[in-house]
């Protein structure tokens, strides 16, 4: 049995000032019946005892410990920089104004 007619689909359409002619109609009437079907559906399944989550998967921290590492020498990433101004190394220009 359908829900969604598409008088419903039209009418929404028309709120949200969308102009859904025809066919569309139709077609996107069937497919708005069609999720609140698998809705019904899902309401049907018994979840007393599963508890509450926000993810399918269980989620760890994917982030390493901040560690202080031995980095680079800035003598030599100056030196092979193609211009530079040590300690610093100068890039063109990235943001025009």
């Amino acid at each position: 049995m359908s829900v969604v007619t598409t008088d419903i689909v039209q009418h929404v359409a028309h709120l949200a000032r969308l102009r859904l002619e025809g066919q569309h109609l139709a077609q996107l009437a069937a497919q708005l019946d069609e999720i609140l079907q698998y809705v019904q559906q899902l309401q049907s399944v018994n979840t007393e005892r599963v508890e509450p989550t926000s993810h399918v998967l269980p989620l760890s921290n994917v982030h390493r410990a901040d560690e202080r590492a031995p980095s680079l020498n800035p003598a030599l990433v100056t030196s092979l920089a193609p211009a530079a101004h040590p300690p610093f190394v100068k890039v063109p220009k990235v943001i025009e104004g």
